[in-house]
Formats: C-alpha cells, sequence, structure tokens
C-alpha cells in the first residue's frame, strides 16, 4: 500500500486522503463556505503544492480575517514549490500585521519577500545543489477579506469565477487571473519591450514560444539562473546556460493583482494549475461545478482532464489509470484543483460555525499507485 507522507495541519480537520497518485479533500469548511481540493500526480516527484488557511491572516489577533487559497506550479524540481507552500503565507501575515489590512500592496511584499529569501537560499547551496538555480514555481493565490476578492498572480495556473447568469440558469466563467506564459501575444510582446536589445528574448522551438528557448513562463518564483547572471553559469549544467551574460532579469517575480468585490450573484472559484486548463475549458470546468454535487468536486474535474488527455491520445481512461508516476507525465501534468464555495450571507457577515483551517494538498509518497 502507498502510504503519504502528507501531515494534515488542520485544527478540528479530518485532513485528505491519499489513493495512489491521488490525494483529495472533498468537502471542507472555510470562513465563507464550503471548499473542495484534490491533486493527481504525473512526475517522478510531485512539483504541485498548495493550500488553503482559513482565519487569521495577520500575526495579531486584531485581524485581519478571511481565506487564504494558494496553488504552486513547480518545474525543474520540487525545492521552489515547497519553499513557497511553507513561507509565502507567513510572509503575507507578516506585513498583513504591519499595514493592518489585506491590500494588492501587502500581496505584492509577501511575493517579492518570499523570492529575494528563496534565491537567497539558491545562493547559499549553489555550490553544493548548483540544480536549486534552475527550479522554479508558478504562484497563484486568492484572499477572501471584508467582501473583497484578492487575487495575485505569477505564472500560467489560473483562478475561474462561477457567476450565476442573469435571466439563465447556466453560470457565466469569468477568468480572474493574468497570465504569464510565451505562448500568449501579449506576453511576447512585453518582454520585447522590456529587452529591446535581445532578439532571441522570446524563441520558438518545438513549436512552442519559450523565453531565451528555455522555459514558457515569464513570471514565477526562483528559476534564479534566468534572474541573476551568477548562477548562469558552471556548475550549472550546460542546457541552462546562455551564451551571453545579461545585465537585467529575464524572468520577475512581480505578480499581476486584482481586487474584485464580491457579488450575491458570484457563486464559487476555481483555482488550478496549468494542468487542469490544458484539457478543459473555462466554461466546461464552471458546468461541471454547477451541475455536481459540491462533495468530491475537486477530483471530479480532475478525472474531466484526464479523460481529455486519454482522449487526446486514442487510448481509454482505464488505461491511463494504470499508467504509474514519471511516465505518467508524457500524457498530462501534475493538476491541483481547489474549488471555493462563496456564501453570500457569510460574505456580508452572516454567523458561522466555521472553525480556524490549515490544510496543505499535495504531499504524496513517492511509491508506486494508481488512482
Amino acid at each position: 500500500m502507498v502510504k503519504s507522507c502528507w501531515n494534515p495541519s488542520a485544527e478540528g480537520d479530518s485532513g485528505g486522503r491519499v489513493d495512489g497518485l491521488l490525494w483529495c479533500k472533498d468537502l471542507g469548511q472555510h470562513m465563507y463556505g464550503e471548499f473542495s481540493m484534490a491533486v493527481i500526480q504525473a512526475n517522478s516527484m510531485l512539483e504541485d503544492q498548495s493550500q488553503i488557511e482559513s482565519g487569521p491572516l495577520s500575526s495579531t489577533t486584531s485581524g485581519p480575517y478571511g481565506t487564504f487559497i494558494g496553488v504552486y506550479d513547480g518545474h525543474g524540481g520540487t525545492e521552489a514549490s515547497r519553499y513557497v507552500n511553507d513561507n509565502l503565507f507567513s510572509n503575507l501575515k507578516s506585513f498583513a500585521s504591519e499595514h493592518q489590512e489585506i491590500s494588492a500592496d501587502v500581496l505584492r511584499k509577501a511575493f517579492s519577500t518570499t523570492e529575494e529569501n528563496f534565491l537567497s537560499l539558491v545562493r547559499k547551496e549553489w555550490h553544493v545543489k548548483p540544480h536549486v538555480a534552475s527550479v522554479g514555481s508558478c504562484c497563484l493565490i486568492g484572499i477572501i477579506c471584508n467582501g473583497l476578492l484578492y487575487i495575485a498572480n505569477a505564472g500560467d495556473s489560473r483562478v475561474v469565477l462561477g457567476r450565476s447568469g442573469r435571466g439563465t440558469k447556466q453560470a457565466k466563467a469569468m477568468q480572474l487571473s493574468v497570465e504569464h506564459n510565451a505562448s500568449i501575444e501579449t506576453v511576447r510582446e512585453e518582454l520585447r519591450s522590456l529587452h529591446p536589445n535581445d532578439p532571441h528574448i522570446v524563441v520558438m522551438k518545438h513549436r512552442v514560444w519559450r523565453v531565451k528557448g528555455l522555459i514558457q513562463i515569464s513570471r514565477c518564483i526562483g528559476d534564479a539562473y534566468l534572474k541573476k547572471a551568477e548562477f548562469n553559469k558552471e556548475p550549472l549544467l550546460p542546457k541552462f546556460r546562455l551564451p551571453e551574460p545579461f545585465q537585467k532579469p529575464i524572468l520577475s517575480a512581480e505578480p499581476s493583482v486584482l481586487v474584485h468585490k464580491l457579488q450575491p450573484d458570484d457563486q464559487f472559484l476555481i483555482f488550478a494549475s496549468d494542468g487542469l486548463w490544458e484539457h478543459i475549458s473555462n466554461q466546461e470546468a464552471v458546468k461541471i461545478v454547477q451541475t455536481s454535487p459540491r462533495n468530491g468536486i475537486a477530483r471530479r474535474l480532475i478525472k474531466a482532464a484526464l479523460k481529455e488527455a486519454a482522449k487526446k491520445r486514442e487510448m481509454r481512461y482505464s488505461d491511463l489509470r494504470k499508467i504509474d508516476r514519471g511516465v505518467r507525465r508524457h500524457f498530462h501534468d501534475d493538476i491541483t484543483v481547489v474549488v471555493v464555495f462563496i456564501d453570500p450571507n457569510l460574505i456580508n457577515g452572516g454567523s458561522s460555525s466555521y472553525f480556524p483551517l490549515s490544510i496543505k494538498g499535495g504531499r504524496l509518497a513517492a511509491g508506486a499507485g494508481v488512482p
């Protein structure tokens, strides 16, 4: 049997459960409603990390209070996504205490400090573990506080709002996050404007646009080798080294931030790594959530994505399930999904039987197994 090395840190919460390569928390309670959470592993080592924190959003007892959601899609290794999962929220709480509020500035400072501290760790381990310089993580967070939804994103994970349609029963999908992937023309234009003297800042390689021919995303935590020239040399592996030293960072950790006032028609939020959105559209995901039971809905979204992945390879879903981690990555990516339901009565200050919650998903054992 596969054993999980995931340890719940929730007060009064039973945590999640593991079924082979799947980790899930089918239904739980946060400050403003219910949530469902699931992770499927495809890589040899799970590179996705995620968390929900509901309760105090600062280090003081005076507030603010709310719900924090984080999805961290790592690449090149697990170090960056795990570091973000362990440190970003505490950094945010420190700045929220200092400013006595949640704001766009607080979110940006939390990202910046997490980035600076991770790069300091890379510098400290440079001669012992140089590969950490090529490890990074997309970073998507959401905070519900005082009737507002704050979104900060660096990378290509995505959050989609399901809003009840006026005059129709079908919920409407509204994408709230801005993505930073070189496949998007505006991202390529931004990179070219930031690096006007570099004709190779974006390169089409294997039919995919990549920054410097190496990476698809333009913003992230980590990837020190494309931010500081001191890390783009030996002992870093040759495949990551650029032919010429660079004078300014090529990638950025600056998040795109959105502040959205929650409306009575706002029903739920779907936070997910790009592994989900590669296979199902925003509207398809919203329809699945709207028309299905809440219990296990995150797991159901992952199953829908895996069925599409199998269909694209002209194979049966049942056969895809038999493929083990590592090899599975040829068919789909690690996928993390967090569905957060919003109760308008609780948003507007209604009473709740809520208790403080801290739960982290995705820390699976490395042993074999399939869902």
